[in-house]
């Protein structure tokens, strides 16, 4: 399935903002990220396999919270960071 990936981990993508993925869950689809683009999931997701608090992950443009959401290949699933500072 082609996933939407955030600007900022353009360089783990070879700046490609669009990339090909395959997983039946968002951690099967992670997990087959950092095989395609090693140290990508580290970025996305913490030690305690949970999505870091400046990352969003949608599908099918709802946002979803849980790693062990359900996905198709025919869905849309895009990766948002979120900017913070002050």
């Amino acid at each position: 399935m082609k996933v939407k990936i955030p600007t900022p981990l353009y360089s783990y993508t070879h700046h490609q903002p669009f990339v090909e993925a395959d997983g039946r869950t968002l951690h099967e689809l992670t997990q087959d990220l950092d095989r395609r683009f090693p140290g990508i999931r580290f970025r996305m997701i913490d030690e305690q396999d949970q999505i870091r608090q400046h990352i969003k992950f949608f599908v099918n443009g709802k946002q979803v919270f849980d790693l062990s959401q359900t996905i198709q290949s025919k869905d849309d699933v895009a990766i948002v960071q979120a900017f913070s500072g002050g």
